[in-house]
């Protein structure tokens, strides 16, 4: 009778073992899918949280874009006095006017690369103004680029006018800076 109650007591250890075993399986497979859980929503938080930055970032640029487009036109207003050009005349804002006068002339006229060209040979302030323009513009489009998680915004002012007018620029003060 007592070794039926030794083998009975130990058949009940060994499936407490057994289900102890399998219980802490269990919790240990819940552990990791909880972990797994946590950690795929944590990175979503940081991605949604670095989404918020861009598009404060962006919605920055949209809020001091009047200052922005003032500062590239009054570096512009010169040159374009200088290549006798005259902005379109349409309702755009006057930057877009502006860049789309310069970018029309040259359509029509190849020779505005010239006259641009030697305005930046001939003239310090112009050349200053070509300068700072450009480099205001790229630093625009590079924040833009940086902080814009799509590249929509990034790319249309690349694509667009201003894209177009760097271009432009570029060329003329790269042709000036070697013709000397």
């Amino acid at each position: 009778m007592q070794n039926t109650v030794i083998l009975s007591l130990s058949v009940l250890i060994f499936i407490a073992i057994i289900v102890m075993f399998v219980h802490i399986k269990n919790m240990n497979n819940k552990i990791t899918e909880i972990t797994k859980t946590i950690t795929f929503q944590y990175n979503l938080i940081v991605k949604i949280q670095s989404m918020l930055k861009n598009k404060n970032a962006t919605n920055a640029v949209a809020e001091n874009a009047e200052i922005i487009y003032s500062d590239l036109l009054q570096n512009l207003i010169p040159i374009m006095a200088a290549i006798d050009v005259m902005p379109r005349n349409t309702n755009e804002h006057p930057l877009w006017r502006a860049l789309g006068g310069i970018m029309d002339e040259y359509a029509k006229n190849p020779f505005a690369l010239e006259k641009l060209r030697r305005c930046i040979k001939l003239d310090s302030a112009i050349a200053h103004n070509v300068q700072n323009y450009l480099g205001r513009a790229n630093k625009l489009l590079q924040y833009l680029t940086t902080t814009e998680p799509d590249g929509i915004l990034a790319s249309t002012f690349t694509d667009g006018l201003l894209g177009q007018s760097l271009t432009f620029f570029s060329q003329a003060q790269q042709l000036a800076e070697t013709d000397e």
